[in-house]
């Protein structure tokens, strides 16, 4: 006998086990088939505030909270030794009216809550299964898994991976691309508090990312040439964290490296389109890049809330058959957007070409002495559209204090906004 909902979700990671919460949670019927998990996942997830907020709203910030450490500074440190170096910029929330940026946390630690939380939805029906194959028609579509079953739902999500088997079944194509570049992952503790402080020192093969996790412990992501990324993976403990505390110029005192050292090489992948008809497709199925600027797991959330407001926005309605037409028109520009803001960023690391090295340098100088600039990349940073959206009023509010007869006597506090 076939099996039918509104909504299936294929694929059980970290995007599509919060689709599944906030589709069921939105008051639809949702299957969620979860392939068996082979690798263990040392990384960390720093999610923004926007993301906070929306796992607040589906219930889950409380299970999370525990087991995360608040973003409240965020510095850039040039540790190049190039001729043109960057000074250092610090990015704090304060600044822009928020208490953090966001909260890093153990991958783990997220999807216990995560599969916590799905065990006890009654509007999620959650099968181990892999699906060999996906078929779409005028009615709907129909999953057919590994075990023999077969489902009949109106639509799709694939959250499914890179080799996603949804994207392929509904005929997008992706371009892929790849860098010359590994991301060592780890977990240390250091004798200094870190102080909701994120370091990102640049360096000539890539970023240096330090990011707290709760008490006196930090995640790193130590961005280097795949060979040095091997060679520093097979390093004792004690030796690589020797090296890691003269990477982080001793800022957190002595550092202990713990176990769990893990290696992936760099790459990036976009679907050509992010749905289509019956089907959208979100985190690695759709889009991925390199771990720099915190944007993964909150693009894909953001997939999600769209996901949301298009499915869910009036549950007793059937779902449209161009509703992942609809999700590709809404995505689209923030998608690609993120993306290629990544692709420049790690690409003007890497180059020694001069005028990019000028460009990089001047660019994050007017970040550091330009504050209505910095605070514009900040607030886009926590919610993409909240900083430029809110330009042309922050420009008129600039003009209007200059203007004679305005509040010139407020122009001394330009950069306090």
């Amino acid at each position: 006998m076939m099996r039918q909902f509104d909504i299936a979700v294929i694929g059980a990671g970290l995007a599509g086990s919060v689709a599944a919460l906030a589709m069921a949670r939105g008051g639809r019927s949702v299957v969620l088939v979860a392939g068996a998990r082979t690798v263990a996942d040392g990384r960390t997830t720093a999610l923004m505030d926007q993301s906070i907020g929306f796992m607040a709203r589906l219930g889950l910030w409380e299970e999370i909270a525990p087991f995360a450490a608040a973003l409240s500074t965020m510095q850039i440190i040039d540790g190049t030794k190039r001729l043109l170096r960057a000074p250092p910029v610090a990015f704090r929330s304060a600044e822009i009216g928020i208490d953090a940026f966001g909260y890093n946390m153990a991958n783990r630690d997220l999807m216990a809550v995560l599969e916590k939380a799905l065990a006890h939805e009654q509007g999620v029906s959650i099968l181990t299964a892999q699906a060999d194959s996906v078929s779409f028609d005028d009615g709907g579509v129909t999953i057919t898994l590994d075990t023999g079953e077969t489902l009949a739902v109106d639509f799709v999500i694939g959250a499914d991976g890179r080799k996603s088997k949804t994207r392929d079944s509904a005929g997008v194509a992706v371009r892929n691309w790849s860098y010359p570049q590994s991301a060592l992952v780890l977990n240390f503790a250091h004798t200094v508090p870190h102080h909701n402080v994120s370091t990102e020192f640049h360096t000539e093969t890539g970023p240096f990312t330090q990011v707290p996790l709760p008490g006196q412990r930090s995640s790193l992501v130590w961005v280097v040439e795949p060979a040095e990324a091997t060679r520093l993976a097979a390093l004792p403990l004690k030796d690589l964290s020797r090296l890691v505390e003269t990477r982080m110029q001793s800022l957190l005192g002595k550092v202990t490296v713990e176990d769990g050292v893990q290696c992936w090489p760099l790459s990036g992948m976009t679907a050509l389109r992010y749905g289509k008809g019956r089907a959208a497709f979100i985190g690695e199925a759709a889009h991925a890049f390199p771990p720099i600027g915190a944007q993964g797991l909150n693009l894909s959330l953001r997939d999600v809330m769209t996901l949301e407001d298009i499915l869910c926005a009036d549950r007793h309605k059937p779902i449209a058959a161009d509703a992942g037409d609809v999700f590709d028109r809404r995505r689209r520009i923030d998608v690609i957007s993120r993306t290629a803001s990544v692709d420049i960023l790690n690409r003007s690391l890497l180059s020694s070409f001069l005028p990019v090295q000028m460009l990089r340098a001047a660019g994050l100088h007017l970040l550091n002495s330009v504050a209505p600039l910095r605070h514009l990349v900040m607030r886009e940073g926590v919610e993409p559209g909240r900083g430029f959206g809110s330009f042309p009023a922050l420009l008129g509010k600039k003009i209007r204090r200059q203007a004679p007869g305005g509040d010139g006597e407020k122009q001394a506090g330009y950069g306090q906004d």
